[in-house]
């Protein structure tokens, strides 16, 4: 494709030579002659005005560069669209494998792939153009709306609803049985049964071995444009809102409220029964024992107001100083009055 094309696809601002020829996506250092890279951010002037890339995605106000240019707002999503239009995503015949084990009573819609081994169980409904890639479980009830994908080894069990547009990624498990036990009379934990489904919304994305528990009672509920990364686990009859980021072995235990348009990073927890508003930043590693209200950024564990947590760090790593010159002072203080304490005990005023 030459570079005149793409900036057409991509409808860029193209600035340079558009009989170059693109072939790939690559990153900044990376990049060959026939390749396209992107910068987002004007620190890397440096390295965009060395690289061999043929083509380079940038803001419009970018400085000027002797290799062509594709200007545009958004270099980072243009660079994922054009990503698929060079490595477009795997497609699957349609039909039904004669491994998959289908219930008589399952529904599903036209242009669907079923792979090996897929097995979905009765009464289940699923929208159009769905692909289930080989060892899928659905578990009976489970409505799924269009353009479901789910690959290997992803399980959506009883009652659960998926909205449209909604990708599991290997190893996923929808609603399973929440983390509920209570002690009998004998002090022996007994289950508490876990009746209500997990809701999930459309356009939602559930990254590798994710688990989003069902609830006790009620449901857990995943909002429209939520990515879920890879190990969270969102604890039962959890609520979260639109458009959120759960980053990385994020934990909300049961019961958790997050907003929408929210960002826990990676290993942030949150305590069972906390609200966390819209639009919250918790960064690594936090672990919020309290409601939050929308719009705070938040860090440490106890957590709380970032910028207060980044002086406090700073000052942690000058305690062992600070301690040290705290003994210089009281050892010269003691060599100036090296009798105080004696005559404190004796009763000397002197």
């Amino acid at each position: 494709m030459t570079l005149a094309e793409l900036a057409e696809r991509l409808q860029a601002e193209l600035n340079g030579d558009g009989s170059v020829e693109i072939h790939s996506v690559q990153g900044l250092e990376e990049a060959g002659p026939n390749d396209l890279t992107f910068v987002a951010n004007p620190r890397y002037t440096s390295l965009a005005r060395s690289t061999r890339a043929g083509a380079i995605l940038v803001q419009p106000e970018f400085p000027a560069l002797a290799t062509p240019t594709l200007r545009l707002k958004n270099p980072y999503l243009a660079f994922a669209e054009a990503l698929r239009i060079f490595h477009p995503a795997p497609s699957y015949p349609v039909g039904i494998h004669p491994t998959a084990v289908v219930d008589p009573t399952a529904s599903i819609g036209p242009e669907a792939h079923i792979g090996a081994y897929v097995v979905i169980g009765a009464g289940v409904r699923i929208g159009a153009r769905a692909t289930l890639l080989p060892h899928v479980v659905l578990y009976p009830q489970v409505q799924i709306g269009d353009n479901f994908l789910a690959h290997a080894h992803a399980v959506v069990r009883e009652g659960c609803q998926l909205g449209d547009h909604v990708t599991l990624e290997n190893g996923v498990i929808v609603g399973a049985d929440g983390f509920g036990f209570a002690k009998n009379e004998q002090g022996l934990w007994q289950k508490i049964p876990q009746s209500g489904p997990v809701r999930i919304g459309s356009h939602v994305d559930i990254q590798a071995n994710a688990c989003i528990d069902r609830a006790s009672v009620g449901s857990t509920v995943i909002g429209d444009g939520t990515k879920v990364d890879n190990l969270v686990q969102v604890g039962h009859g959890s609520h979260v809102g639109s458009n959120t980021l759960l980053c990385a072995q994020v934990g909300l235990a049961g019961s958790s409220v997050v907003g929408s348009n929210a960002i826990l990073a990676g290993q942030a927890g949150v305590a069972g029964h906390c609200a966390i508003g819209d639009g919250v930043i918790l960064t690594a590693q936090s672990g919020v024992s309290h409601d939050i209200p929308a719009g705070k950024m938040i860090s440490g564990s106890p957590a709380f107001d970032n910028r207060l947590w980044l002086r406090a760090v700073s000052i942690f790593q000058r305690l062992p100083d600070l301690v040290r010159r705290m003994n210089a002072v009281e050892k010269r203080l003691s060599q100036i009055h090296p009798s105080q304490e004696h005559s404190d005990r004796s009763g000397d005023p002197s």
